[in-house]
């Protein structure tokens, strides 16, 4: 049976990246669909209990590197993410990401800050988002929309 156009590139893109690359990818993928199947099943007080230290926001700061390799491994897990949420049978879209790029990050050991916000809802109503941050990188959610404003974050 031939393989749709619509399947057979993306399997040709994922064979041609390097194996380093692919690997970060397949656990994309596994961590994106734990993060949509916990925020199915759990209410999110369960989940935010889960995800880190809620604060209040605050002006940017910096985030300890423990490792000196931090910024390019943040930056892979970003790319890795937001490629494989592009494929996925289900809408992964920025809680999802943001929660899968912070699971990566920390078995990595590479501190990061999730950002929730919402826009001032004067246009289509209050839309929610969330983005995800670490070593100076910006990693999933970005770029923000015009008039989102950060309500809360997970350190």
């Amino acid at each position: 049976m031939a393989l749709s156009r619509s399947i057979r590139h993306p399997l040709r893109r994922f064979v041609q990246v390097n194996g380093r690359r692919r690997a970060l990818v397949v656990e994309a993928v596994l961590y994106l669909a734990l993060a949509r199947l916990g925020l199915l099943a759990l209410p999110f007080p369960a989940l935010a209990r889960r995800i880190g230290t809620l604060t209040p926001p605050q002006p940017a700061e910096t985030v300890a590197l423990h490792r000196p390799d931090a910024a390019d491994v943040a930056r892979n897990v970003g790319w890795a993410v937001t490629r494989a949420a592009r494929y996925l049978p289900f809408r992964a879209v920025c809680l999802p990401q943001a929660l899968a790029a912070r699971h990566m990050l920390q078995r990595r050991g590479v501190a990061s800050v999730l950002h929730f916000g919402a826009n001032d809802g004067a246009t289509a109503g209050i839309r929610a988002h969330a983005w995800l941050d670490a070593a100076g990188v910006e990693i999933t959610g970005y770029p923000l929309a015009a008039g989102c404003t950060e309500i809360a974050r997970f350190a």
